[in-house]
């Protein structure tokens, strides 16, 4: 089957705030970018509810909105955003070549990654057997559905705190399963946790499987896991939340692309550049330690500019 081919001076692969900002600066300069919004158009931040500590919007804003405003604004200047996914990157081409879902092969001068990352699961047989029938990576997508009804939250840093708050707005009761013997989040998230009455936090507990007929009624917990004091117990439960960090989306690139023992795409120091020419990254696929919208945008516009100067450089 032949491919059709077309060409770019910048592909974006990944939408969400670095994947926008990305095309919105390397429309502007004119280089007129594909961007492939891949399978969650919008990234993590449209399965959040509200976005508070993004500068210039007072009262917040919802996820969902923020991301398509910034779509908008990117489609205005000339970005052709296209619903799909990049399945593969030959690096070694020049120009580079991706696959994509819809049988198209693009050529592409720059490539800028801003794929994100996806929620981790504890890897237990459970979670996929129960998937969608009281699993979640993700309260605020699926919160509602267990309004007053018993939850719990797999996890003990700032993400675990935050969902176990929001949940305990719409759940009857709230239980934090933490590996450790304290919470590693910050301390306003702490305090939140702390001063929810329907939250019961339960350390130095895992969970070893999920049970139940149609669906999750419970989770088979151990306490203190090898130790003199082990334990192993039900707890009831209605929903099964994890919030135990996250994985960078790089599996498509073949392992060409240099990564960090985490798995997060390796940049030059103060630059988006990786150690591939013309492949530069943006956002969460390089940033295992800020993880924010704001810093997500700014990379973007980062990446942009240097995809720009490395075009610049080359022509």
């Amino acid at each position: 089957m032949t491919h059709d081919m077309e060409k770019t001076k910048c592909l974006i692969i990944g939408s969400g705030p670095a994947g926008y900002t990305a095309a919105i600066y390397a429309s502007r300069a004119n280089l007129a970018p594909i961007l492939y919004e891949g399978l969650t158009p919008g990234g993590q931040l449209t399965t959040t509810t509200d976005i508070e500590n993004f500068p210039g919007y007072p009262d917040g804003i919802s996820g969902s909105e923020m991301m398509e405003d910034l779509r908008k604004q990117a489609a205005r200047f000339g970005a052709d955003i296209r619903t799909g996914e990049i399945l593969s990157v030959d690096t070694d081409a020049r120009p580079m070549v991706a696959k994509t879902d819809d049988g198209t092969d693009i050529a592409a001068d720059t490539i800028i990654i801003a794929t994100g990352a996806s929620a981790k699961y504890l890897g237990l047989a459970d979670e996929t057997k129960y998937a969608g029938m009281g699993v979640s990576a993700c309260a605020t997508c699926d919160g509602f559905f267990y309004r007053k009804k018993v939850v719990a939250v797999v996890g003990g840093g700032d993400t675990a705190c935050e969902e176990a708050v929001y949940l305990s707005h719409l759940a009857q009761k709230v239980y934090m399963l933490v590996r450790k013997d304290y919470l590693r989040a910050s301390n306003i998230m702490k305090e939140r946790v702390m001063s929810s009455p329907n939250i019961t936090v339960l350390f130095e507990t895992q969970a070893e499987g999920l049970y139940g007929e149609n669906g999750v009624e419970g989770v088979h917990l151990v306490k203190k896991r090898g130790t003199q004091q082990e334990e192993h117990y039900d707890l009831p439960i209605d929903g099964f939340f994890l919030a135990i960090g996250h994985k960078p989306n790089t599996d498509f690139l073949g392992g060409k692309v240099e990564l960090d023992e985490q798995g997060y795409i390796k940049t030059a120091p103060y630059t988006s550049e990786t150690n591939l020419p013309g492949v530069f990254a943006a956002g969460d696929v390089a940033d295992p330690r800020y993880r924010q919208a704001i810093t997500a945008a700014a990379s973007g516009c980062r990446a942009a500019i240097d995809a720009e100067r490395y075009l610049l450089s080359k022509a």
